[in-house]
């Protein structure tokens, strides 16, 4: 069985825990779009792990971790996140692979980033500026380096060459040299060889073998290029054609979706947030829930829970079941509020719209539901939460239209509530 574990929402929503939980359950985890500008946070017995390029099912021992040709690679964020993982005593070892399609994040990539941001002026994204979407444009242009491409040494050169020299017509007064980045280039491709090769024909032999794999996602649903609320949106698809495209598997190989969403709601960078809270609450879910994002540090935009947003996730991803996370920030809040609609003008609506940007003057339609006193955290079992906290989750499942099958009440990995009779249960045979 292969399950796809993706965000639901705007990102951030914990995915990189929920992963490295059910990991014990599956003998390969592959990662399929995104760049080092994710950041994947597990705490494991109280210490820290903050992951961005290697899919979190590396913390486990014996456990395959895939690097899909979708994913965008910086080599030097690569080897960086290898080191800090040894110094924290995980050795990858012989259990990473990475896609020979996999594209190359290249240091006039960053700049170009800068670059457009600057250029956007107030229309900016908000990107990450690590190079993402040059890296992805190049791409699509169909001048990107892959890794396969560092073999073929006279091609690389020519490549290269022509790539900066491109390169230095766009950014006013830069004498950028091809030759250090070619060199570096072909050290790096030295340095990756042991990790790298045929993605698709790996996980194909695994699903022949009757292997599990866990399919790890980046962002969310809202970020998607395609289906999220462009232009303020990544520069890959998150929801789950890119699990296809970007480890070349098929379709039928996907068994469940598991979509990741928050018991309210963040968003980093611009663009819409019909939910978004100023003030005292909007801050007090930000410090409790610390949300500070793990690649940048930039402070979370918080908001109360948009059921439309996750209700369009779950129909664009074909979500089988939602896992909950951070239930135990909204402990102690007196009430909470849910949105189940939009009013645009004179006109109520409850599907997203296909451009927010423009929809006009937006109201969040809300509903007030109680809160509770009684902590939630550390919670191990449904029957331990408040009544107050059952009824809301309920609730959610009843506007977003997805049952909800494991709930995160902490940021431990022990911290979690897995529903018994749930799909999610059925996914996960093995105690964890």
């Amino acid at each position: 069985m292969n399950i796809v574990v993706l965000g639901a929402q705007f990102g951030d929503e914990g995915k990189g825990k929920i992963v490295d939980l059910m990991t014990p359950n599956f003998s390969l985890v592959a990662r399929y779009q995104g760049g080092h500008n994710a950041g994947h946070t597990v705490y494991v017995n109280g210490k820290k792990f903050v992951l961005h390029l290697i899919p979190s099912g590396i913390l486990h021992e014996g456990v395959k971790c895939v690097i899909g040709n979708g994913v965008v690679v910086d080599p030097q964020a690569l080897f960086k996140e290898i080191e800090e993982l040894a110094q924290l005593g995980i050795e990858v070892g012989d259990r990473l692979l990475i896609s020979d399609k996999a594209h190359l994040i290249l240091p006039y990539h960053r700049e170009l980033d800068v670059l457009s941001e600057a250029r956007r002026g107030e229309r900016k994204i908000g990107t990450t500026s690590r190079g993402i979407g040059p890296a992805y444009e190049d791409k699509i242009g169909r001048r990107g380096i892959r890794v396969c491409d560092l073999v073929d040494t006279q091609a690389l050169a020519d490549e290269v060459r022509e790539n900066v020299s491109a390169r230095n017509r766009i950014i006013k007064d830069s004498t950028l040299d091809w030759q250090p980045v070619y060199d570096q280039l072909l050290a790096f491709g030295v340095r990756m060889r042991r990790w790298t090769g045929d993605v698709s024909l790996v996980l194909d032999q695994a699903r022949q073998a009757g292997q599990r794999i866990l399919i790890e996602g980046a962002q969310g649903a809202m970020l998607d290029i395609d289906h999220g609320t462009y232009p303020y949106v990544t520069s890959s698809n998150a929801t789950i054609g890119g699990a296809c495209t970007g480890l070349g598997i098929p379709p039928k190989a996907i068994h469940g979706v598991l979509g990741v969403a928050k018991a309210y709601l963040t968003r980093v960078g611009e663009g819409p947030f019909p939910t978004e809270l100023d003030g005292e609450m909007g801050n007090r879910l930000r410090e409790t829930g610390m949300e500070y994002g793990a690649s940048t540090g930039r402070p979370r935009r918080c908001g109360w829970y948009d059921a439309v947003a996750v209700r369009y996730a779950v129909r664009v991803n074909g979500i089988d079941s939602i896992a909950l996370t951070k239930l135990d920030v909204l402990d102690g809040i007196e009430t909470i509020e849910i949105c189940t609609g939009y009013k645009i003008g004179d006109r109520t609506v409850t599907e997203f719209p296909s451009d927010l940007n423009t929809a006009g003057t937006l109201t969040p339609i809300y509903e007030s539901w109680p809160g509770w006193t009684t902590p939630t955290k550390g919670a191990r079992d449904y029957a331990q939460l408040p009544a107050e906290a059952q009824r809301y989750i309920r609730r959610l499942e009843e506007v977003s239209g997805v049952p909800v099958g494991l709930i995160s009440t902490g940021s431990d990995r022990l911290e979690t509530i897995i529903r018994s009779g749930s799909v999610v249960a059925d996914w996960l045979p093995r105690k964890n």
